[in-house]
């Protein structure tokens, strides 16, 4: 299959871009470098396109000469606390660069699509465990610009024009064939604990009073290679039958932020600085995936424990090269 990756520089983009090309994909990687790295990519049946996806002219010529089956959509904007500041380059960036894509698509008759989704479409969920049918409202335009990319999704289907699978994303972490996270600036709590054993500066960690077992928030951590994996599948799945879904990619359990930086400090045997701040606002106390539509339809299921995505995570730490 020739699979267009959108954002394929990326974290995750590159990852499952060598899980694609490990499979016998050919990949055509679409991205403007703002937050990937050229070097993150595989070397073998790989073409690269340097293109934003506001720039809807020289997409639809990509699309043309490569003529792709499938696109795997990455590119996105991604900072919640950026989202708020810059409202405008959120939608802009991440639904009009989409609203581009599936013009693209209709086009060249490329039909596949999956979709990097995300929790924050939930907002501040009424159940925990999440599960797919919980309502939609996003507390953040980074939320609500991937709700409203879903939309077009949705509507795009029902006007027979593809199919897709949106994967909603919890916390994906650690490293894969030799790449972790590089983001600029980083936000992310499992690289920032590191980053704090390496220079000594205090880790904040934003409340200490939530309703939890330790007072700390809790996450579902999933490491990149599983959420890779769970592309793949849903790739295949699209390969086999015309059908679309919304799925989340977790792990079914949380961990607090103090059982993240406890297995930092196991792996590491080093302490982890850190300085109690207040909650920050919106912070929800906790948020766990209810994963069992995408097992059960897909057959997909995390393997990676949470010591594997910080021993994955401290080895790229060590000898990352961008």
């Amino acid at each position: 299959m020739k699979v267009l990756v959108t954002g394929g520089a990326g974290y995750i983009g590159s990852i499952t871009s060598h899980l694609l090309s490990q499979n016998g994909c050919e990949i055509v990687v679409v991205d403007n470098l703002s937050n990937g790295h050229r070097e993150a990519l595989p070397a073998d049946k790989t073409v690269f396109r340097e293109c934003d996806l506001l720039d809807a002219e020289e997409l639809n010529r990509i699309f043309q000469n490569e003529n792709p089956e499938a696109v795997i959509h990455f590119a996105g904007l991604i900072q919640v606390g950026e989202s708020i500041q810059q409202p405008l380059k959120y939608y802009q960036n991440n639904v009009g660069g989409t609203l581009n894509l599936l013009s693209a698509m209709k086009r060249s008759g490329c039909r596949r699509i999956v979709f990097s989704s995300s929790a924050a479409v939930y907002g501040n969920p009424f159940t925990i465990p999440i599960n797919e049918g919980e309502l939609l409202k996003p507390v953040n335009p980074y939320g609500h610009s991937k709700q409203m990319a879903e939309q077009l999704l949705i509507d795009s289907q029902q006007s027979g024009d593809l199919n897709f699978f949106s994967l909603r994303y919890f916390n994906a972490a650690g490293a894969e064939y030799g790449i972790g996270e590089s983001h600029s600036p980083e936000t992310h709590l499992i690289p920032l604990a590191l980053h704090a054993i390496q220079t000594g500066k205090p880790l904040s960690l934003y409340g200490n009073d939530y309703p939890t077992p330790d007072g700390t928030c809790i996450r579902d951590y999933i490491h990149v290679g599983d959420l890779a994996h769970a592309h793949w599948q849903a790739l295949q799945s699209l390969k086999k039958r015309p059908e679309s879904h919304f799925y989340n990619v977790g792990t079914g359990s949380g961990n607090s932020v103090l059982e993240i930086i406890h297995s930092i400090e196991d792996v590491t045997g080093e302490k982890v600085p850190v300085e109690i701040k207040p909650r920050r606002a919106g912070d929800p106390e906790r948020l766990v995936a209810d994963n069992h539509a995408i097992q059960s339809r897909l057959g997909w299921a995390p393997q990676k424990s949470l010591n594997d995505i910080v021993q994955s995570a401290w080895e790229w730490e060590q000898t990352k090269k961008f």
